[in-house]
């Protein structure tokens, strides 16, 4: 004889902590499957760009790069832009967040804190470097400045806190740029462009 309980009240209930979990996996597949989801992890410091900023910086690197290879390191947002207007150059990102992965082979897990800890195979064979560090501290730009001294791009461009500028003089012997990149959300600090060209000439 069937009980005439309804049937939902032997149904086990999620605890509060594992309905949570279950969100946070479900969200990270979606972000796996669909990149343009991806949501900012402020403790890996990640501040996407404002599509403009993304679409200046992917466009000036895909001019300059002139059909050679792009790398992004800690700029994904501009990675993604790249490949949105299927730019003809061989595109690399080097980044730390694992969730990019989901970009395949042209993703390259990075770490600064091991500036030289990926393939040999990059050696100074990229054209076009673009690079947003994770933190505004001269340790962190001066380990990824070893990084970018051994791909030896023959352009670099370095988007990052104004109070890098001595910094990104002194290491790479940038220069600032006219053209401020933007971000989706409002940051406290003042960010600025530094390049090794006249870059003003192609992007303000």
């Amino acid at each position: 004889m069937r009980s005439s309980e309804p049937e939902h009240e032997d149904t086990p209930e999620l605890s509060e902590y594992a309905r949570q979990a279950l969100e946070e996996f479900l969200r990270e597949r979606s972000e796996r499957q669909n990149p343009a989801v991806i949501e900012e992890n402020w403790q890996l410091s990640q501040f996407w760009y404002s599509d403009g900023t993304a679409l200046a910086l992917a466009k000036e690197a895909s001019r300059a790069a002139e059909g050679g290879k792009i790398v992004c390191i800690s700029c994904p947002t501009l990675y993604r832009k790249l490949k949105e207007l299927e730019c003809h150059n061989e595109v690399a990102l080097l980044e730390f967040d694992k969730r990019f992965e989901c970009y395949g082979d042209e993703f390259i897990f990075y770490d600064y804190n091991d500036p030289l800890g990926f393939e040999e195979r990059w050696k100074g064979t990229c054209d076009v470097v673009v690079l947003d560090p994770p933190f505004l501290s001269e340790e962190c730009l001066a380990k990824v400045s070893q990084t970018v001294k051994f791909l030896n791009p023959k352009f670099i461009i370095l988007c990052t806190g104004a109070v890098m500028e001595p910094y990104a003089q002194s290491l790479l012997g940038l220069r600032p740029c006219k053209f401020k990149p933007t971000h989706t959300r409002k940051l406290g600090n003042e960010f600025k462009c530094f390049a090794n060209y006249n870059m003003d000439e192609f992007c303000s």
